[in-house]
């Protein structure tokens, strides 16, 4: 490691200040920062100082989500086969190699435009690249259909990047999650590529055995749901490479609560705001969706994704502690609210949080300023109690 260490700081002395490459400096210590930990300290400006550093959060989440990465690259290869094939499965690696296939590409494109982007925009404003994009690069592609064209996840995450976190100044300044963003962006700019029966399986045969549909799409139309509740919940329904598993996503969320990182108030809250809802329109029951047990509401689609690894983001979430119970609240009760009764997008937990990102700092302007109201009420009960 040591070679390594001394390799890194002969190629860095070019780029260092003063130097003839200087202005590219951001580029290269980005490849330091990421083997290392950087050898400074901040030493004004700061109000917490621990040994928690962006970089850890980042690759802590990352851990998080590989659990759900490998189940969706082989429930990507499972829907494949399992319609080609009318059923008849290959040998595991044959499935399995057939997902990373088509995912890999996804990861690579997602990686290579994000990073690029923030480079050009580290070089040309003169600051250091932040980890942030580790994340977010990951997520993309997660919350993508397999088979989505790669230049249409180029331009989505090109906008996630630029409009949605850039513009604001970067990592740590963006309002709304960058990957729900470019979620958003690629539904209302290729809508026939983010919805319908024909985009969820990779290379979807034209037998009609198997639909290729999500079940909320199937719900939706009216139409009659051919899965359990447990393959719901293990994950072997079509869908969004990494939003199937229940059981994947729930490893993650555990990895999260334990290392500090992902906020419980968030996801319980968000949890028991989608279940009281979906509860409330079983007891209504008009519609299919309204009828949908509420249990399934909570392990199919994407929430499960969505209030783990989303809602959950540091920057664009609510930060007090109440604040972060209602953020989570809303957001489950939104949720299933688009879900019921918007047909044209069953899937409702993207929207709900992206509305959430713009509300949470409203909500801890009033959660704050309660308390301040609150303290202030004691203070001076407190004198009057002096008084007397």
């Amino acid at each position: 490691m040591k070679f390594l260490r001394d390799k890194i700081d002969q190629i860095k002395k070019p780029f260092e200040k003063g130097q003839k490459f200087e202005k590219f400096a951001p580029a290269i210590n980005a490849l330091d920062t990421f083997l290392y930990v950087p050898n400074h300290t901040t030493k004004h400006g700061a109000h917490i100082r621990d040994a928690v550093d962006l970089k850890r959060t980042m690759i802590t989440v990352v851990l998080a989500l590989v659990p759900a990465l490998l189940f969706g690259i082989y429930n990507a290869g499972y829907q494949h086969f399992i319609q080609l094939n009318e059923g008849v499965l290959p040998p595991f690696m044959d499935i399995f190699l057939h997902g990373l296939w088509k995912v890999l590409p996804m990861i690579i494109v997602s990686y290579a435009v994000g990073l690029g982007i923030e480079f050009a925009f580290a070089i040309f404003r003169g600051h250091e690249v932040n980890e942030g994009y580790l994340v977010s690069g990951l997520l993309i592609p997660m919350v993508m259909p397999v088979d989505l064209p790669l230049w249409m996840l180029a331009i989505s995450v090109a906008f996630a990047v630029v409009i949605g976190k850039e513009a604001f100044g970067g990592t740590g300044m963006n309002i709304f999650n960058p990957a729900l963003l470019a979620r958003a962006f690629a539904f209302f700019a290729y809508p026939t590529f983010m919805s319908g029966d024909k985009i969820w399986v990779s290379e979807a045969s034209t037998t009609d055995a198997i639909s290729g549909e999500t079940i909320l799409g199937s719900l939706a139309q009216g139409k009659e749901v051919a899965y359990s509740t447990m393959d719901m919940f293990l994950g072997f329904i079509p869908g969004s490479i990494g939003e199937t598993s229940v059981l994947a996503i729930l490893i993650g969320a555990f990895i999260l609560i334990a290392t500090g990182v992902g906020s419980w108030k968030i996801m319980v809250s968000g949890v028991v705001g989608a279940a009281l809802t979906a509860m409330m329109f079983n007891a209504v029951g008009l519609t299919a969706l309204m009828n949908f047990d509420w249990i399934n509401h909570l392990v199919v689609g994407g929430f499960a994704f969505g209030i783990v690894f989303m809602a959950t983001d540091p920057v664009s979430a609510a930060q007090t502690d109440k604040g972060k119970i209602i953020y989570g609240l809303l957001i489950g009760f939104f949720s299933i609210m688009i879900r019921v009764f918007n047909p044209a997008y069953p899937e409702g937990v993207m929207l709900a949080i992206l509305l959430m990102n713009t509300l949470a700092p409203t909500i801890d302007y009033f959660v704050v300023n309660g308390n301040i109201s609150k303290r202030k009420k004691r203070l001076a009960k407190s004198k009057q109690l002096k008084s007397a």
